[in-house]
């Protein structure tokens, strides 16, 4: 009796659509977005010609059917274009991290037909989206909201602040979460389709960060912004739920951004070890110095096995929770480790703007703190590890 063994394929081999998004990705950040990265870097800015170039690549709508404008792809195809785009720059990664992971998957799990049909095709075109749920007074306790929404015939009258709001400047479109009944607690949460141009609503302060600069961080302010009750996204009260699960997948989207961080600095390190000299033979050539890179490597690459992991279980339909928790966790550990051996083996050099690693070193750090601090991934490890979820 023959016995025949399904092969299944590696999570990290990837298919023919995705190496060639992966080959796509890393041209146009090597050729369009590196010579730029210093620029964007010191201004604090990254140029409405390079977002529309990210439109005309098609991954600011990876996920959106083509029947809207988009490309119609797949979760794991985002994980791959912030991976690349983050080897260059974060600043940009995190930007289309944000639209896909955040903004548009959360449209098509929770948006109605009419709201689909509204907002998705303007987001495949042009318009780059947000995501506002942080306050002063909920950071890592998210659903501490005081933003209150208050329903006015047809409409609902928005009053309140956000904070640290990622793409804040660019986004034409915001995922608000307000409170419609503060004495539901967190089953009052409702999220909000927000315009930018709505009347009421404003764009405040962009945070003097210490890393992803080019990445607007902004407050927002809601002073009695009119929003139609068409534009809420799920039904009123389940914005708790919209929240949760899409910061379940954006968390895969943060682990992405730090395994392309980590791959950018090693990069770096490989080429300076092997061509820079030190007591008659090149660094590279030292055992210590073999280890380290090894280790680095080593780490990686389980990091990156283990955000690819988390997506293809997306992907597949099954449970992902835990998983995605685990990838942000160690690849922003990861992400700090590389960057900063990066750091010690370019030396002083290492230590300047002049080389490409002292930012990438800075710009992980963000990866232990947004999108839920590594403390909150511990948390809800532990908690599916011990039955309390």
């Amino acid at each position: 009796m023959t016995t025949v063994v399904e092969k299944t394929p590696p999570v990290s081999q990837l298919s023919e659509d995705e190496e060639l998004l992966r080959a796509t990705v890393r041209s146009f950040a090597t050729v369009e977005i590196a010579p730029r990265v210093r620029e964007m870097e010191e201004q604090g800015v990254i140029p409405r010609e390079l977002i529309d170039q990210l439109f005309d690549l098609g991954i600011m709508a990876i996920e959106i059917p083509d029947r809207f404008g988009g490309t119609g792809g797949h979760f794991f195809l985002s994980v791959i274009t912030v991976e690349e785009l983050s080897r260059i720059d974060p600043s940009v990664a995190v930007l289309v991290d944000v639209q896909n992971t955040l903004v548009i998957n959360a449209l098509l799990r929770w948006g109605s037909d009419t709201v689909q049909q509204e907002f998705l095709p303007r987001l495949a075109k042009d318009t780059v989206g947000a995501y506002a749920l942080s306050e002063a007074g909920s950071g890592s306790d998210a659903f501490a909201l005081t933003t209150r929404a208050v329903p006015h015939g047809d409409e609902y009258v928005l009053n309140g602040r956000k904070l640290w709001i990622t793409n804040g400047n660019e986004a034409g479109l915001f995922i608000v979460m307000a409170t419609v009944d503060p004495d539901a607690g967190y089953r009052g949460i409702t999220a909000f389709l927000v315009e930018h141009d709505r009347p009421g609503f404003q764009v405040g302060k962009k945070e003097d960060k210490l890393g992803i600069r080019a990445s607007s961080t902004c407050e927002l302010l809601l002073d009695d912004c009119h929003i139609p009750s068409a534009n809420v996204l799920g039904e009123v009260g389940q914005g708790y739920k919209v929240a949760i699960q899409t910061l379940n997948e954006g968390r895969i989207g943060i682990g992405a951004q730090m395994i392309g961080i980590a791959q950018g600095a090693l990069d770096h390190a490989l080429t300076y070890v092997k061509e820079r000299k030190q007591f008659g033979k090149l660094i590279g050539e030292f055992q210590a110095v073999q280890f380290q890179l090894a280790q680095a490597a080593t780490e990686l690459e389980m990091a990156r096995v283990g955000v690819y992991n988390a997506a293809r279980l997306r992907d597949s339909g099954r449970p992902f929770l835990t998983e995605a928790a685990m990838a942000k966790l160690f690849s922003s550990q990861v992400a700090e480790r590389v960057t900063s051996l990066a750091v010690q083996l370019l030396g002083g050099a290492g230590y300047t703007k002049d080389y490409p690693v002292e930012k990438l070193y800075r710009d992980a750090k963000i990866g232990q703190i947004y999108e839920g601090t590594s403390n909150m991934q511990l948390q809800t490890i532990a908690k599916q590890l011990l039955g309390m979820s």
